[in-house]
Formats: C-alpha cells, structure tokens, sequence
C-alpha cells in the first residue's frame, strides 16, 4: 500500500504542477506535509533547501528523497517514475500537436491564468517556513538570516549552495 501512496502522491503533485519546478512544491508539500504525514513542515523546508542547492530538478530530488525515507530503494525509484511520468506521457502523446497549439491564443492564456495561482502557492509555503523558521529559532535570528540571505543572494549575487551552507555554519556557532 505504501508503494501506491508513493506513487499518487508524487503522480498526483506533479500532473496538476503545470510547469514543474516550484508549482509542483507546493503540492508536494500538502502530499507529504498534510496528507500523508510522511515528514513535518520543518523537515519539508530543510529538505527544500539542500535539495535547491544540488544540480538536477527540484521535483526529482524531493521524490528520490521522501521515497527512501519512507521505502528504501524501491520506495525511491517508485517516486522518481511517479515525478516523470506525467511529463513522459504528456511527451508521447501530444508531441505531434506541439506546432499546432503553440501560439494559440487559448493556450496563452491559460499560461497567464495559471501564474498568479502559482504565486498564491509559493507565498503561502513561504509563510509556513518562515513561521516554522521562528517557532525554531525566533524571530531575530530569522530576521538575520533572511536579511544577510536577501544580501548575499541579490545584491552580491552569492551562489545559493554557498548562502545555504553559510547559514547551516551560522546555525551550528550561534543557534546551537
């Protein structure tokens, strides 16, 4: 039974993720978070963001991971097929009608439609990690970290990997 929670939970997020990447988070997080509770919102934010810093798909790195956590080995490749075969089958079967509905109007404007939604999602996910984020260490230290995060990212263009594993040393010195 596992195996199939596995696979809808993944299929499921990543079909009705349009676009993938960061729309298909949010919907990872609810499968994950809220309705199977395979791990806490905590464990989803950290997992998130070391997985942000390795190369490769955001949506093929949190399946590999959740799936070995929750069943090992097959638990992981099960979640991989579930995170790629909605693209797969998606590929086979439209790829001759790609030319044809490509500059349609119609399916412009469901690009556009779909956008504000997926900022809706990614605010409120921000919201839940932030409130985790000072549950965890309060809100000085996260307003220190989320400032010199802003800094390091934006203004001095810092590679993420190297901003997330600043952070880790700066929790491990000053957080405990």
């Amino acid at each position: 039974m596992i195996y199939f929670q596995l696979f809808w939970a993944f299929f499921i997020s990543n079909i009705l993720g349009y676009g993938g990447g960061p729309p298909s988070i949010p919907l990872i997080q609810n499968e994950v978070v809220d309705h199977y509770k395979w791990m806490s919102v905590k464990e989803f934010g950290e997992m998130l963001a070391v997985g942000n810093a390795l190369p490769s798909p955001i949506a093929t790195k949190l399946a590999g991971y959740v799936g070995y956590q929750v069943a090992g080995v097959p638990g992981a490749t099960i979640a991989l097929f579930a995170t790629v075969a909605p693209t797969a089958i998606a590929m086979i079967l439209l790829l001759q009608f790609i030319n044809i509905f490509r500059s349609a109007p119609q399916v412009k404007a469901m690009t556009q439609s779909v956008r504000p939604m997926v900022t809706v999602l990614l605010g409120t996910m921000t919201y839940q990690f932030i409130m985790g984020a000072v549950e965890g260490i309060g809100w000085m230290q996260t307003i220190i970290l989320s400032v010199a995060s802003y800094l390091l990212l934006e203004t001095w263009k810092v590679h993420p990997a190297i901003v997330i594993v600043a952070a880790m040393v700066y929790g491990y010195i000053f957080i405990g």
